[in-house]
């Protein structure tokens, strides 16, 4: 049997955390995962996904804050692990850790490495417009996401795709992905290979000014980027100062004639927005400041009945 510590945090980990559990020859000892948070206007305090799946399977688990140089690392050392295993932890894993278990520590990363190093690869994909992404197994080093491929498997990311369906999908990816590779993990037989450091690129944690939406740029462009920061964190732009979320949008045909930003035509289900390159934007879902994410139908008959063609967002 081999002592087995899981770590991961969102419900991207959860099937991967709830597939390890039930593998013959492996005893997950301890599943880290990040503190309850709390969350929404009413700052519920609330678990992590995995914390809720690791109580189901009865399993030990620790939240440190800081997982480097705490209690809950110590004791970890002191189980001599076998294997440790991480998929979206979201926190440093100390260099002594990685190297403690009798066959290392390896990661389910959601990216096609050495694409995408970082925290937000998903995110990455869908907004700069990839066809395909996928997940890689690989081991863990010191340096982020920089250890060698143990395997790779590749989806196509279609139109229709947002960031919520793509962490699904590569969820459960990652999930079969792992099980095909730890026999050769635990009896030494994998082909591990090194990442082309030449190919590298970096998807760091979204950051606020990165949800604005500049309208210079293409319809296309607009649209992947809803989709990847959805349903987080959310783009956004501005209407009379206030912020205005967009959740939904469909690239149209035609040439718009107006300046990007500015409403083309108000349709019955949608704001027609001119793009970059005159290309034309319909926002079907939005958000206005202080209300609740809606179809833009409904935000018309009510207060959106104000809006005329000419009128910018951005502003």
């Amino acid at each position: 049997m081999y002592k087995v510590v899981f770590m991961g945090t969102p419900q991207f980990s959860v099937p991967i955390l709830e597939a390890l559990a039930a593998v013959e020859n492996v005893e997950i000892i301890a599943v880290v995962t990040q503190p309850d948070r709390k969350v929404g206007r009413k700052k519920v305090l609330t678990a992590p996904p995995v914390k809720e799946q690791a109580l189901t399977l009865k399993l030990p688990i620790f939240q440190p804050e800081k997982l480097s140089g705490s209690e809950e690392m110590k004791q970890i050392v002191e189980m001599e692990p076998d294997l440790i295993v991480t998929a979206a932890y979201g926190q440093y894993v100390p260099t002594k850790l990685l190297y403690t278990p009798t066959f290392k520590a390896i990661n389910v990363h959601a990216s096609l490495l050495p694409k995408y190093r970082g925290a937000a690869p998903i995110h990455s994909a869908i907004i700069n417009g990839d066809k395909e992404t996928g997940v890689t197994i690989m081991y863990m080093e010191k340096e982020m996401d920089a250890g060698n491929i143990i395997a790779q498997k590749s989806i196509p990311i279609t139109d229709q795709d947002d960031t919520g369906t793509m962490f699904d999908k590569l969820s459960l990816v990652g999930r079969d992905l792992l099980l095909s590779v730890l026999p050769s993990v635990f009896d030494g037989t994998n082909q591990s290979i090194e990442q082309n450091t030449a190919e590298v690129t970096y998807a760091p944690m979204i950051h606020s000014e990165q949800e604005k939406i500049d309208f210079t740029l293409s319809a296309e462009s607009i649209d992947n980027k809803v989709r990847g920061l959805r349903p987080f964190p959310g783009a956004h732009t501005y209407l009379d100062g206030l912020r205005f979320k967009i959740w939904e949008t469909n690239v149209l045909e035609g040439k718009a004639t107006r300046e990007p930003g500015t409403i083309e035509e108000i349709k019955k289900e949608a704001i027609i927005v001119a793009c970059g390159d005159q290309t034309l934007l319909a926002l079907t879902e939005i958000q206005p400041s202080g209300k609740q994410k809606m179809r833009t139908r409904d935000y018309l008959v009510g207060a959106g009945s104000q809006l005329k063609e000419g009128i910018s967002f951005g502003k």
